[in-house]
């Protein structure tokens, strides 16, 4: 029996050994809300970050052997005190459009904080953290800055803005500039450089820059076109650092605008480059996915195959060779392939503390969540999600087209004003609320016309309710969406029709951020003790 089990074991392990890993990989490589990715390479480990606008911590973090799998590992901005999220921080305002870079020994991310004091650098020996307080950047106009160390070892910044008085020219005029920078100090030196205002004459937006030296020439390369259907990733060469950078002949080399509404990936751009440790290169950008014509998702980030050429105009980078566009599924990297485990669908909030996947609206002033006994505790607090400060909401990215997200609640309150419940989160003036009161379960949706002006959020459906623990849930189906409430899990109901997903939406909308599920408690602009715990949270894809 002995000589049995044994033989069963080698041949299980014989056939675990013998699975290959996968030939293809499948886009996006992330997916929900990580727009503008930027990535770099420290011997055979990846790292990339992502912009998070107004959502904290910010600047998610992950890392990767094989460009494929990644894990994230934390945030470079991970503590209130290193920049604070003011209330009133507009929708989609917050952290924008990262890169991240080594240098001997050091990790360095410079990005712009849009509705505050502008660029900054921080930095850390190790990307889990802890990252540095923010080194503040003076005399540094405009957005989307990035970071070149040239064969010196001098540094350079490159950022989008008109620094050269001469923008209005056309509409959507905008340009790259560049100046020498101490990174640890955040100090400019010298003089500043147009180096372009895009690739034609009346090219918009150029933004988003990275540079790079490849076979002795330098290779400029820039998001163009807003981050819109008419994104595009376009490049330059230049002999000289300080140019001229001429606009290569293949421009774009990267875009989707071209292929209509249509096509099931559109708005590419926002590029960065790699190069892997056999020499390979690769690139990642952001694009969009649709689902029955509308964009549920926001902006993911997405990896293609580059191929350097050179060619009449220089050094040209050649995005999926034979294709040229971004595809769903593609030939992986040549790389060893490195799964990384995933979060449980399930947090039963058994850690002292709160996983990665769980994100604020703007900076906690203080801690008004506690976990313990195995339940999350949320105070009930004055602020509201229809409101642009931070609200008693703690929430995560939703990452897939069709999915579950279900959470049992203990809530119970003698007053009308008090709240707690499951939110589908967009911005302050479009989202869904499901919620137990005093009595009842109530079914909210806030929408804000042409994201202008004041809006009133509208009650859907009221059940009566008086149990004190609830299930609440929420199915998606591509562009449509309903909730459920029950005693337990096995027993829920629906509470109102099917409701229309397309709010979330970036053609409703619209702007720069992402889309969010979470719990939820609120003493609708009152003080109150009072605490809403949750037992669990759940995620399940359907796709």
């Amino acid at each position: 029996m002995r000589t049995i089990s044994i033989l069963l074991i080698v041949f299980l392990s014989h056939g675990l050994l013998a699975q290959e890993p996968p030939k293809t990989f499948q886009n996006p490589i992330l997916s929900g809300f990580y727009p503008d990715p930027s990535i770099c390479r420290v011997g055979d480990t990846y790292y990339m970050v992502n912009s998070s606008f107004e959502w904290f911590p910010g600047l998610p973090i992950h890392k990767s052997k094989d460009l494929v799998n990644w894990e994230k590992i934390g945030h470079g901005l991970h503590r209130p005190t290193q920049i604070v999220y003011k209330d009133g921080l507009k929708n989609s305002y917050g952290i924008y459009a990262p890169t991240i870079r080594y240098h001997k020994g050091k990790f360095y991310i410079i990005t712009t904080m849009v509705g505050q004091k502008g660029n900054f650098i921080i930095t850390a020996k190790n990307p889990e953290g802890p990252w540095s307080n923010p080194i503040w950047i003076k005399d540094a106009p405009g957005i989307d800055p990035s970071l070149f160390w040239d064969d010196d070892g001098k540094c350079y910044y490159t950022g989008a803005g008109i620094i050269d008085g001469t923008r209005g020219e056309w509409p959507g005029k905008n340009g790259i500039w560049m100046q020498k920078i101490d990174p640890d100090k955040g100090v400019l030196i010298g003089e500043k450089k147009q180096l372009t205002y895009g690739h034609a004459a009346n090219a918009r937006w150029a933004e988003g820059p990275h540079l790079y030296k490849i076979d002795g020439e330098y290779l400029l390369l820039i998001g163009e076109g807003g981050t819109g259907e008419y994104h595009a990733v376009t490049v330059f060469n230049s002999k000289n650092l300080w140019g001229p950078y001429i606009p290569n002949h293949a421009n774009p080399v990267m875009t989707h605008r071209h292929l209509g509404k249509t096509y099931p990936i559109g708005q590419t751009g926002h590029a960065d480059l790699v190069q892997t440790q056999h020499g390979d290169w690769w690139s990642v950008m952001l694009a969009k996915r649709q689902i029955d014509r509308f964009v549920t998702l926001a902006r993911e980030t997405f990896l293609a195959k580059v191929i350097m050429t050179n060619q009449e105009s220089g050094i040209t980078p050649i995005f999926n060779p034979g294709i040229g566009l971004i595809v769903s599924s593609q030939e992986r990297p040549d790389l060893p392939w490195g799964p990384v485990t995933k979060p449980e669908p399930r947090d039963e909030f058994n850690s002292n503390t709160l996983g990665l996947e769980w994100n604020f609206l703007r900076t906690p002033k203080f801690e008004w969540y506690n976990i313990k006994n195995g339940q999350l505790e949320i105070d009930l607090r004055p602020e509201m999600v229809t409101e642009l400060v931070n609200p008693s909401f703690i929430a995560q990215r939703t990452k897939h087209h069709n999915y579950k997200a279900t959470t049992k609640l203990t809530f119970k309150t003698k007053k009308d004003n008090e709240k707690a419940g499951l939110v589908i989160y967009r911005r302050h003036g479009n989202n869904y609320q499901l919620l137990k009161t005093k009595n009842k379960i109530v079914l909210i949706k806030a929408f804000q016309k042409d994201n202008k002006g004041d809006f009133q959020p509208e009650i859907i459906t009221i059940i009566p309710y008086s149990k004190e623990d609830v299930v609440l849930s929420v199915k998606v189906d591509g562009i449509e969406v309903q909730f459920y409430y029950g005693k337990t899990e096995k027993d829920l109901k629906p509470i109102g029709n099917i409701q229309d997903y397309t709010l979330i939406s970036d053609e409703v909308a619209q702007r720069f951020n992402g889309v969010y599920i979470g719990m939820y408690a609120t003493a609708l602009g009152q003080t109150s003790k009072n605490k809403a715990l949750f037992d669990w949270f759940e995620y399940i894809p359907k796709d």
